[in-house]
């Protein structure tokens, strides 16, 4: 499937560079390119963009800024000379922070996974749900590894990676992902997210408290924003009138 791109970066030199690049891979269509951040909202109000690829340090409005400024109607990829905003980057569920000067494969690889996402969200839509498997393929350094979702204990955020914690507790999973590109490909009958930086499987959950889950002897913290997620897991949806 073709990933209608929007590339953004105030450098000249940078954002020729940036286009460039996408129009070297097959896979990517580049619809439009700015080099002001202001003028690409307005692309975005008139064009289907599928993936934006974009600076941080822009003047008016960051690349940071930028998303916030928007629904949550495409996906981005964040490239920057700075790695210092990594952190921010990811906790805003981009789908890659690529650091300049950015190398092809790297890039060829960031852009993959964002194609391989739009085509999940494709297949959910057309489905209503998960595509009716029990694992899915999980891009570990330079390789795919099948994962089996009954083996997934819990995934734990770990600043720009993921960390899966396995059945087997010494074969943990580390991988370079955002959570929320992960919660996207896990069947949601079967996995619960309890904080920004939790998701638990069901199976393996144990007992509830108020401010937190258990799996075994794991204690793991219930954010704020997801206790009413787990009233209703626990069936109880008015838990504030308790």
């Amino acid at each position: 499937m073709k990933v209608r791109c929007l590339a953004i970066d105030d450098e000249e030199l940078a954002l020729e560079l940036l286009v460039d690049n996408i129009r070297k891979v097959p896979f990517l269509e580049l619809v439009a390119f700015s080099s002001d951040p202001f003028e690409a909202l307005e692309i975005l109000q008139k064009e289907k963009i599928d993936l934006v690829f974009l600076d941080i340090q822009m003047p008016g409005l960051t690349g940071l800024q930028f998303i916030k400024s928007l629904p949550d109607s495409c996906l981005y990829i964040l490239v920057t000379a700075y790695d210092k905003y990594a952190l921010e980057g990811f906790n805003l569920q981009v789908v890659d922070y690529l650091v300049k000067p950015v190398a092809m494969d790297r890039f060829i690889q960031a852009a993959k996974r964002a194609q391989d996402l739009l085509a999940l969200k494709l297949q959910t839509s057309k489905s209503g749900q998960v595509a009716d498997k029990d694992y899915f393929f999980l891009q570990i350094d330079y390789s795919h590894v099948k994962v089996s979702f009954n083996e997934i204990r819990w995934i734990e955020g770990l600043k720009d990676y993921v960390k899966l914690h396995m059945r087997d507790p010494s074969k943990p999973l580390i991988a370079r992902i955002s959570m929320k590109a992960l919660e996207q490909q896990l069947p949601t009958a079967q996995f619960l997210r309890i904080h920004k930086s939790f998701i638990v499987s069901i199976q393996f959950v144990t007992s509830i408290r108020k401010n937190s889950l258990f799996i075994g002897e794991m204690e793991l913290p219930v954010g704020e924003n997801y206790k009413d997620t787990i009233a209703a897991f626990m069936g109880n949806p008015n838990r504030d009138q308790e």
